[in-house]
């Protein structure tokens, strides 16, 4: 399908020194250089604009989707003159907004940005935001009122962080951009790092950096000549995940009314997202939520999509039997990719410049590695992410509902001693214990790694209040500030507005915490930043605003039925792809970590995890840590989750500060 004027993904960096106007041959080659350091989002453009008087940069890479030509070549003006924009990502409706425009507007090319720069001057920031639907972080300089707006896309697909560098109000896509500013300090947050031990990223708004903050999604900020230095500017709200989930049910809707409603919401997202001038493609695993966005774009295509998919050796990782057998039934061209355990292995050096700051979630390593794949044969890949928070796919959604209601009755002091029981044996003598009964087991009852699942219920079952047994299961470390010396947690964005959702049900307030913290902190930070390493765009159907927000009028017995999430959207699926591919027990995009760390990973870690290093450093709890590493070398508890966060810090400690 046509492009029609996307740009593509890219890189955005600006400095706006609102208490050393006039010094802008400074700023303009500041901005260029952090700009530059993000040229993998944007290999193949670069633009520059300053304004003397005013004292503000703005500097842009670009990676072209569509035929690279002048007429999308950022720092971009508004036709009437008033705006300046660099803009990061893809507006899918800006066909539309440029005719409800026509009367307004004479156009010089075909990009979506000069759509934003025209419904920026035609109907102003705030409606011009709510009337777009893509993803996208932005930065616009108002030559008329002297003053900067950035803004992020409703979900944060698009990263953006801010902050003050000596009385310099600075921003950029990453964090690469403000490390690149001449005497950029980088004193490390111990509470932000406490958090990260928490949940494995550090949650929003917080950085790892103290004075550096990433920008609420579905939020812009405006600076001005007279904002203070140091102050930070209060996010102005344009959607509201919170007011979505807050609607009341969609009343008196039939199961069937439900399905054709969905697929016509995702039939339109995806045909949407499938315009691109550059060969484009989808990530398969064979799970539900890729299975459906490719079975759509199939249906949508008038040849076959091209597929992608990475398996592992070790069977219980492996996910690439179901995506062939998935891209055979719809005719995909489908390319898969066995890696080996040192394929795997030597993307982990990589992982600390990807990401920027430390990042937990080990599932970024076949991320990173389907996104190299794919990128040999495609410019652009869509994603199935979005639709285990959305339509209550993860196992906790049902497991912690039905956890709470077995063990809420009982006094604490017996559930802990039931959970001193059930760490007596370690994960594996579990698994064994249980490996004759999954013969005569049915298939949904065959729960992978059960030894692990009953030491995660050991740690959750003496918490007092559903919120804590939310706030347990997501987490890696119970007591961040134990492990972090000199830190404590502190507030973090997700937990306000969980605490302002007014959905009863466990279940639902499970699936909007995700939304508001795990799906953008976590599950679109790795997209974005793996895909983007290798210049490769990723674009998430399952999250468009409209889908969204008629996910969250759907009553919860679509979404949550007979103890299996996803049942609205697997009855989608089941119109394009056999019910007896897909019936199996949900499947993680993971590496065998545990036995990594014992093995082929153990050198490694154990240098990082030294004991004389982590005192020389003053981060980290030596003794907490050492007995850790050993319990999980001796095969007494697996600690995969928990060390790997610890040693993705130490990792990214030695890539920034050696």
């Amino acid at each position: 399908m046509s492009a029609r004027g996307f740009v593509g993904m890219c890189g955005i960096a600006g400095l706006f020194p609102s208490d050393r106007p006039g010094c802008v041959e400074s700023l303009a080659r500041h901005a260029r250089a952090m700009a530059d350091a993000i040229v993998h989002r944007g290999p193949d453009d670069s633009g520059i604009w300053e304004d003397a008087l005013s004292g503000i940069a703005l500097a842009h890479r670009r990676l072209s989707i569509l035929d690279l030509s002048s007429a999308g070549h950022q720092p971009m003006h508004s036709s009437g003159g008033r705006y300046v924009l660099v803009f990061n990502g893809e507006i899918y409706n800006h066909m539309e907004l440029r005719a409800r425009l026509a009367d307004r507007q004479s156009w010089r090319g075909h990009s979506d940005t000069e759509t934003l720069l025209a419904a920026f001057e035609v109907w102003g920031i705030d409606t011009t935001l709510r009337s777009i639907t893509g993803m996208f972080s932005l930065a616009l300089w108002d030559r008329l009122e002297h003053r900067l707006v950035l803004a992020r896309d409703r979900l944060g697909e698009k990263p953006l962080y801010y902050g003050w560098l000596a009385g310099t109000f600075a921003f950029g896509s990453e964090l690469k951009t403000l490390c690149a500013f001449p005497g950029w300090q980088g004193e490390i947050d111990r509470d932000a790092a406490a958090n990260y031990m928490r949940y494995g990223y550090v949650p929003l708004p917080h950085s790892i950096y103290r004075g550096i903050r990433k920008l609420i999604p579905g939020t812009f900020v405006t600076i001005s000549a007279e904002t203070a230095p140091g102050t930070w500017p209060e996010p102005a709200a344009y959607w509201s995940a919170r007011s979505v989930a807050n609607v009341s049910e969609l009343a008196d809707l039939t199961d069937a009314e439900g399905v054709d409603q969905l697929e016509s919401l995702l039939r339109q997202s995806v045909g949407r997202q499938m315009i691109s001038d550059v060969p484009l493609g989808a990530f398969l695993s064979g799970g539900i939520d890729s299975s459906t966005v490719v079975a759509l774009m199939q249906a949508l295509s008038a040849k076959p999509v091209k597929t992608f998919s990475i398996g592992f050796a070790e069977g219980d990782y492996d996910e690439a039997k179901h995506a062939k057998a998935v891209a055979a039934h719809l005719g995909t061209e489908h390319t898969e990719l066995y890696v080996t355990p040192a394929d795997a292995l030597a993307v982990i050096p990589r992982l600390p410049h990807i990401f920027d700051e430390p990042f937990g979630d080990s599932s970024g390593i076949p991320t990173y590695l389907v996104a190299q794949l794919a990128r040999r044969h495609v410019a652009v890949s869509l994603s199935g992410d979005g639709g285990d928070e959305l339509f209550g796919g993860y196992n906790r959604y049902s497991w912690g509902r039905s956890i709470w209601r077995h063990i809420g009755p009982l006094p604490v002091g017996l559930r802990r001693m039931i959970g001193r029981a059930l760490t007596a044996l370690p994960p594996e003598a579990w698994d064994g214990l249980a490996a004759p009964l999954r013969a005569v087991l049915g298939r949904h009852m065959r729960l992978p790694a059960l030894g692990d699942k009953i030491h995660k219920l050991a740690g959750v079952i003496d918490v007092d209040s559903p919120a804590e047994l939310y706030r347990r299961l997501v987490s890696q470390h119970r007591d961040s500030g134990s492990l972090i010396i000199g830190g404590g947690e502190t507030a973090i964005w997700a937990d306000a507005e969980a605490a302002r959702c007014t959905r009863t049900d466990f279940s639902e307030q499970m699936m909007f915490h995700d939304i508001v913290g795990y799906l953008t902190d976590d599950i679109l930070t790795k997209v974005d930043r793996a895909a983007m390493a290798v210049s490769l765009e990723t674009r998430v159907p399952m999250l468009d605003h409209e889908l969204i927000e008629f996910a969250w009028r759907l009553p919860l017995a679509m979404k949550i039925r007979d103890g299996q999430g996803k049942w609205l959207l697997r009855q989608v699926l089941y119109r394009y792809v056999p019910r007896s591919l897909m019936d199996r027990p949900k499947q993680g995009f993971g590496i065998p970590l545990d036995a990594w760390l014992r093995g082929p990973l153990r050198e490694w870690a154990e240098s990082l995890l030294a004991e004389s290093r982590l005192r020389k450093e003053g981060f980290l709890q030596p003794e907490l840590v050492r007995r850790k590493w050993q319990e999980h070398l001796s095969g007494r508890r697996n600690w995969q989750h928990w060390l790997w966060n610890v040693l993705m810090f130490q990792a990214w400690h030695e890539d920034v500060f050696r």
